[in-house]
């Protein structure tokens, strides 16, 4: 093995500790990037959930969109659903 390809094993393997709020908005002072390079899961009341757009542990919140809804500026509604919420890598 090479030095370059031993470097990209080494930082495709490391993650970026989750965060206690994230957002899958980009324009959310809460998104962060390097994240979302990896598969992030959630988990609200010990089911795990596909659709949530943002989360915050510490408060116990999930944010989900209402179906098809939208708002005058074409973005999702969005519901905010309070539980046991826990986030993992995938």
């Amino acid at each position: 093995m090479t030095e370059e390809t031993t470097t990209a094993a080494a930082t495709t393997r490391e993650r970026p500790a989750l965060p206690d709020h994230l957002s899958t908005d980009e324009r959310s002072p809460h998104f962060v990037r390097a994240i979302f390079e990896h598969d992030v899961g959630i988990r609200f009341n010990d089911k795990e959930r596909f659709d949530v757009a943002e989360y915050c542990i510490s408060e116990g919140w999930i944010k989900v969109p209402v179906g098809n809804k939208v708002d005058r500026k074409g973005n999702p509604l969005m519901i905010k659903l309070k539980g046991k919420v826990e986030s993992f890598y995938k």
